[in-house]
């Protein structure tokens, strides 16, 4: 009683082939709160225990912020990053800059791209180490073969869903590079799959995270090393909802994790 905590939203069936072996972050039944279940904007929600996650005193509105930061590390953590690897994470929104932060917790050096200048901006505060804007058809072309000498990234991470930014990431890695897809993309994508077996490529989906992935997450950000709390542009009371979800896909372009205030 009185603990501030957080908790796991993806549920996952426990008997489907996935779950079986250990992967409930892929279960072929998942639901997510939210998405396929009822989320959390209630005054009392009911969680089975096993799912809530002590917060070791960080407070409330750091700890809505490691589900997000799990999104991201857990895709992070596909690619096996290694100190030293070039790294570069396509779209600057809240879980691609997340996932810039949690490639540089692993001693990459991070680049991040996107369309939109002022995200690009905003993100070099989390201690990157450049930014691409990606205004033109050359533009990212350029810019990765001036980073890399021509060679490539060691790592690619999709953080945007769409056709062209998956192709940006093939075309951006290294021969024998690694390539993570964690946006979420509803259009197909007509390419060359034969330079997947060329560059000899590693591609990996990801999705959802793991417990260890919460419970790591809690202890990075507890230990002072990363500072996720300026991932949240705006705040807005619960009560302004509507204008919250409006003014945000307004201004996708400019806001990146937008926080209710319930108290």
């Amino acid at each position: 009683p009185g603990m501030v905590v957080t908790a796991n939203p993806y549920f996952n069936c426990g008997h489907c082939y996935s779950c079986q072996r250990g992967l409930v972050n892929c279960c072929t039944g998942n639901q997510t709160m939210g998405v396929q279940r009822e989320g959390a904007f209630a005054e009392y929600i009911a969680m089975p225990v096993e799912r809530i996650y002590d917060g070791k005193g960080l407070p409330a509105k750091t700890l809505a912020l490691i589900e997000p930061f799990c999104i991201s590390y857990h895709g992070v953590s596909r690619a096996n990053i290694q100190p030293g690897d070039k790294a570069l994470v396509i779209g600057a929104g809240t879980i691609g800059v997340l996932a810039a932060v949690a490639a540089k917790s692993k001693g990459a050096k991070v680049y991040l791209a996107d369309v939109a200048e002022g995200k690009l901006a905003y993100a070099e505060g989390f201690g990157i180490d450049g930014t691409i804007l990606n205004d033109g058809p050359d533009a990212l072309a350029k810019a990765v073969n001036e980073i890399t000498g021509g060679n490539g990234f060691d790592v690619t991470i999709e953080a945007v869903g769409l056709p062209s930014t998956f192709q940006n990431c093939i075309d951006a890695v290294a021969f024998g590079g690694r390539m993570v897809l964690i946006g979420v993309g509803k259009k197909n994508l007509d390419f060359n799959f034969t330079m997947i077996q060329k560059k000899e490529l590693n591609i990996f989906g990801s999705r959802n995270a793991y417990k260890k992935d919460f419970l790591e997450l809690i202890d990075l950000v507890k230990s002072g090393k990363v500072d996720i709390d300026r991932i949240v542009t705006n705040t807005y009371k619960w009560t302004d909802a509507p204008r919250a979800f409006e003014e945000f896909s307004n201004n996708a372009g400019q806001m990146l994790k937008v926080v209710f205030d319930f108290t």
